[in-house]
Parts: C-alpha cells; sequence; structure tokens
C-alpha cells in the first residue's frame, strides 16, 4: 500500500500515543477502533474518519481539532475558531445568554474583518440576536452612566466607556 498524504498524522498519533505511555492495543481498546487499523493510520496508509479521530483525541486527551488539522479535514483557522468556540461555550463563570452574546459579537467582528460567521453561527441567530439586543441596551446605559460621571469615567476596571466622552475635554486645560 502507498502512504497516503495525511501530513504527519500517523508520526503525530504515534508520539502521542507514546507519550501517554499507552500500546497501541491499549489505544485501540480505549477507542473501540481496531488495533490493525490504527497501526495502518500511524504508518500513514489510512485516512481516519473525523470519528475515529475524535475517540483517538478523547483517548489520548488531546484536541480533536489539531487532528483534524493534520488530517487534512479542518484548516488551521477554522481550528483555531472552534477553538475560540469551544473556550467560550465550556466557561462556567458566565451563562447561557452571556455565552450566546460573546458568540454574537465575536462572530460580528469576523464579519468586519472579512471573514465567515462561524459555523453554527445561522443556529443560535435568533437568541444571539435577542441577546444581542439586550447587550446593547445594557452597554449604552452603561456608556451613558460613565459619561455622566465626567472624568472619572474612563478610570472605570476594563470599561472603555469614558474614551468616547473624554475626547472633548482638553487634558492640558
Amino acid at each position: 500500500m502507498a502512504s497516503l498524504n495525511v501530513g504527519n498524522l500517523g508520526e503525530y498519533l504515534r508520539e502521542q500515543r507514546r507519550a501517554a505511555q499507552l500500546s497501541l492495543r491499549q489505544l485501540a481498546d480505549a477507542t473501540g477502533v481496531s488495533n490493525p487499523y490504527l497501526s495502518q493510520i500511524e504508518r500513514g496508509l489510512r485516512k481516519p474518519s473525523a470519528d475515529v479521530l475524535q475517540q483517538v483525541a478523547k483517548a489520548l486527551r488531546i484536541s480533536a481539532e489539531t487532528l483534524y488539522v493534520r488530517a487534512g479535514i479542518l484548516d488551521e483557522r477554522e481550528r483555531e475558531e472552534l477553538e475560540t468556540r469551544a473556550v467560550i461555550l465550556a466557561d462556567p463563570s458566565i451563562n447561557e445568554r452571556q455565552k450566546n452574546v460573546l458568540l454574537q459579537i465575536y462572530d460580528s467582528f469576523r464579519r468586519e474583518n472579512g471573514f465567515a460567521p462561524g459555523p453554527d453561527a445561522d443556529v443560535n441567530a435568533g437568541a444571539e440576536a435577542e441577546a444581542g439586543a439586550e447587550a446593547d441596551t445594557g452597554a449604552s446605559a452603561d456608556a451613558g452612566a460613565g459619561s455622566d460621571a465626567g472624568g472619572d469615567a474612563g478610570t472605570r476596571d476594563g470599561d472603555d466607556a469614558g474614551a468616547a466622552t473624554t475626547k472633548d475635554q482638553d487634558p492640558h486645560s
């Protein structure tokens, strides 16, 4: 069998498996993928499906997206976008509405910079638009409160609302 062009996926998988101190047989047991098939993947003789890569990634405790990139299923930019989305969605310190708002803002910036919105942007568009409207209303209220505070608005932690209100003020007067 001739070696397929799957980047250095096989070598990478072998390195990750050895780093995890797993034999091929142990990895096969952990993934439910046959030992001979895993061996062929490591030798570059087979190109695995996304499902197989996901099972292997889970067993090795590595990023499935990284494996997708190495297998040519996903390009690097898509991987970075998916990882960004995954981090936002996995954050336990923010609620679902806040996650949707963040994803909407992220997609908005991507569109503004000439990139397509994320793969699930259309799925949550209604909820995100509603959440975004709430966020916009809250942001304008915050900006208004900041401008009423005079010159101190720009000193609040993490809030740029005061930046727009201080442009008319001359710091040298």
